[in-house]
């Protein structure tokens, strides 16, 4: 009997636990019959390819259009910054204007844009347009890096990203992203994961020869593409279930597109991330889903063809719509999607005090000098993105290959220290060009230039800037620019300068009468004053000794003349470029007087000049132009400002309108129709041009109907030698000409 109640105690027992555990609910993470099934995490990996990564855009424009959800992101190059922007919060909408925006030949420049530079920088440009340059050191020439760690790509890529994304650690966006980068020393893979989301996008970006490599703690980095240029791997680590691999990537070239050591430079860097790439693509499953834009004939640097590289990545993605659509959302659940991953909390860059400010050494350039440049200021408030502009602004001067700025904050305030790389090349710069023109008739003249700048020659900033020029005129001049304090705008600038030529001498009605040959001396002192970035002061007295010779009909006589020149000059300039302005403006505005002149001629009137010329560019679309006028006063046999010519008169003998005043106006006009590839120049440009204009007199004064009215067309084409110019010009009951430009601001 006590075996049975015992046996029975136990039979009620496991029942009571039997039922208990029936109607516990089920432990967490318990799978059960009719439980919702888990959607698979999908990671999108973007690959790196200059502007074919813009398919990548179109890519995500049709994703959204199929309501497929992206858990994770990782990208390499412009895979990264397509995706960071994305995985950050920012719209599809966001990354297409951004692209069509961007000025993207100022972003792959080997400069900074030319309306960043100092204003001593761009005076150079108006001295001789090439953009040949090299370094000349007592060993040798040196290249420059062909890499720009510019202000403009930082601004790009500022723009790109949501209100406070940009210091934001890449693992902590509303999706998970990684960038991959390359460490330039050792060759290693650097995933960028707790870095700030900037910087990540930067080093990534930083393809060898075209952007400067990056520092991330203590490691400089370069484009990812070196060693995975599609990181399915990285996005498999993450965690993720189908990976959408996007392969934009420049195929290798053909045998009969190897023609240069440049070409075969570029295959052997090409092989190696092909070779990764196939790697890579052998890591995909069978879920997983491949797009390969059809990208033929976009270049790594054809950035004008982004419309095409976003539609192309768009096809891609209905190409395989079959097995993407799988993946999709409901609309609902895709609507909440998106709201989640657009608001993205704002981390709103608060200005503080500045209470340090420091720059590190780094060489020739003395520290003090790039404090005052930056234009911090200690005691103001600043930002974090202030405080990088500040470091950026400082690629004006031209001489800097990298900068890095560090901001930290304490109880005390911020404090900022910026870390200049001097370009080695830069401290003594060789440009060359040639300058060429011709009307296809009479008038035809060559120049061979060549500019040597010394800088740094001291804590001030002193410099030496030589040029010479030999062919149809001939020049050696040299002018030491010196500061008057470190960073000062005030300065002195002794200079010496010969030259030699020939001009010729018109009549009233435009005939030539002579040709005369000329040589002078002079040796000048200018006391003057920059105005920021955009324009200069400055008083001159100069010492010159002329000498002129008549040679066509020839005569022996020789008239001599020493004289005493006072000279008042002031300049602005704010135009993006020389070739084909688009924005900005360029003023002259000088007065010159003989203090004293005596010659074998005699005593004559003394003579003075007072000039005035003003352009203002301007741009819609894809037509740009300018607005130009001049006035010229000349007094006692002083040199005139002569009219005629291409752009001056079309149509009219070059320097045949001459007068003791001469006014000119035009407009000037034109739309891009194409553009030579980065390495080349920029864009190519068909236009036309209004001209009106005329000398008068005291006893002959202007009159509209007095004036010639002349016009031309042109295809224009931005060259690394300067502006080119094939254009047809004629002057209203006169004459026309044919003309050829290589070099010589018009």
């Amino acid at each position: 009997m006590a075996y049975l109640r015992r046996l029975a105690a136990a039979l009620c027992c496991g029942l009571f636990i039997l039922v208990a555990h029936a109607a516990a609910p089920p432990a967490a993470g318990a799978v059960t019959p009719d439980a919702t099934p888990k959607r698979p995490k999908v990671a999108l990996v973007l690959s790196g390819g200059g502007a074919r990564g813009f398919a990548h855009i179109g890519v995500l424009r049709a994703l959204q259009e199929l309501r497929v959800p992206v858990d994770m992101v990782v990208g390499t190059s412009m895979g990264s910054v397509v995706g960071g922007a994305y995985a950050a919060g920012s719209s599809v909408e966001q990354l297409e204007q951004l692209v069509r925006r961007t000025d993207w030949n100022a972003v792959v420049a080997d400069r900074a844009p030319r309306d960043e530079l100092v204003y001593r920088r761009r005076e150079e440009d108006l001295l001789l347009p090439s953009r040949i340059e090299f370094g000349a050191h007592l060993d040798g020439v040196s290249l420059p890096p062909a890499a720009a760690g510019n202000e403009a790509l930082e601004l790009a890529l500022t723009r790109v990203l949501p209100p406070g994304a940009r210091d934001k650690p890449a693992n902590l966006l509303q999706l998970p992203f990684r960038s991959v980068a390359s460490d330039l020393v050792t060759g290693e893979l650097v995933e960028l994961n707790d870095t700030p989301l900037f910087l990540a996008m930067r080093a990534s970006l930083a393809v060898p020869g075209v952007f400067a490599p990056v520092r991330v703690n203590q490691r400089l980095l370069v484009d990812g593409g070196l060693v995975r240029n599609l990181p399915v791997d990285v996005a498999r680590e993450m965690g993720a279930d189908i990976i959408i691999a996007v392969n934009v990537g420049t195929p290798l070239a053909q045998e009969k597109e190897l023609v240069s050591a440049v070409s075969v430079a570029q295959q052997m860097l090409q092989i190696l991330t092909e070779q990764n790439v196939q790697r890579s693509l052998k890591e995909l499953r069978a879920d997983d889903v491949l797009l390969q834009p059809n990208l033929g004939g976009i270049g790594f640097l054809d950035f004008a063809r982004h419309d095409r590289a976003m539609r192309e990545g768009e096809a891609a993605v209905r190409a395989m719509s079959a097995k993407l659509v799988k993946l999709a959302l409901p609309e609902a659940q895709y609507a909440a999607y998106e709201v989640k991953r657009l608001s993205a909390p704002l981390a709103i860059d608060q200005p503080v005090r500045l209470v340090k400010l420091e720059v590190a050494s780094s060489g020739r350039i003395n520290p003090k000098e790039l404090e005052v440049q930056s234009g911090l200021k200690l005691g103001e408030p600043v930002t974090s993105e202030q405080a990088a502009a500040a470091g950026n602004h400082l690629f004006g001067r031209g001489d800097l290959a990298r900068v890095e700025t560090e901001v930290r904050d304490d109880e005390n305030g911020r404090s900022v220290l910026i870390k200049p790389t001097e370009a080695d090349w830069a401290h003594s710069r060789l440009r060359i060009g040639i300058e060429l023109n011709s009307d296809f008739s009479d008038n035809s003249a060559f120049q061979l230039k060549a500019m040597h700048v010394l800088s740094s020659l001291n804590d001030w900033g002193g410099e030496l800037r030589s040029l010479a020029s030999v062919g149809t005129d001939r020049a050696l001049g040299t002018q030491f620019f010196q500061p008057l304090g470190v960073g000062s705008p005030w300065y002195v600038a002794p200079a010496l300068e010969f030259g030699a030529g020939a001009s010729d001498l018109f009549s009233a009605s435009g005939f030539r009468q002579a040709r005369y040959a000329y040589d002078y001396s002079v040796a000048s002192m200018a006391l003057g004053r920059q105005l920021g970035r955009w324009g200069d002061l400055r008083y001159t007295v100069a010492r010159q000794l002329s000498n002129r010779r008549q040679t066509i009909p020839e005569d022996e006589r020789r008239d001599s003349a020493f004289q005493t020149i006072q000279q008042l000059s002031f300049n602005v300039d704010t135009l993006d470029t020389i070739a084909f302005p688009t924005r900005g403006s360029l003023v002259s505005l000088e007065w010159q007087r003989a203090v004293r002149r005596a010659g074998n001629s005699g005593s004559e009137p003394v003579p003075a000049l007072q000039e005035l010329k003003g352009l203002e560019a301007f741009h819609v679309g894809r037509w740009a132009g300018h607005v130009y006028g001049e006035w010229s006063r000349s007094l006692g046999g002083a040199s005139g400002n002569n009219l005629g010519g291409f752009l001056r008169l079309s149509g009219t003998e070059p320097n045949s309108v001459v007068g003791s005043r001469t006014v000119l106006g035009r407009v000037v006009v034109a739309r891009s129709i194409g553009a030579m590839p980065a390495a080349l120049g920029g864009d190519v440009r068909l236009g036309f041009s209004l001209e009106a204009g005329g000398a008068y007199s005291p006893d002959d004064p202007l009159r509209w109907g007095k004036l010639k009215q002349a016009a031309s067309a042109f295809i224009a084409v931005d060259t690394r030698f300067g502006p080119l110019y094939f254009g047809t010009g004629t002057t209203k009951e006169g004459k026309s000409s044919g003309y050829l430009f290589l070099g010589p601001i018009w």
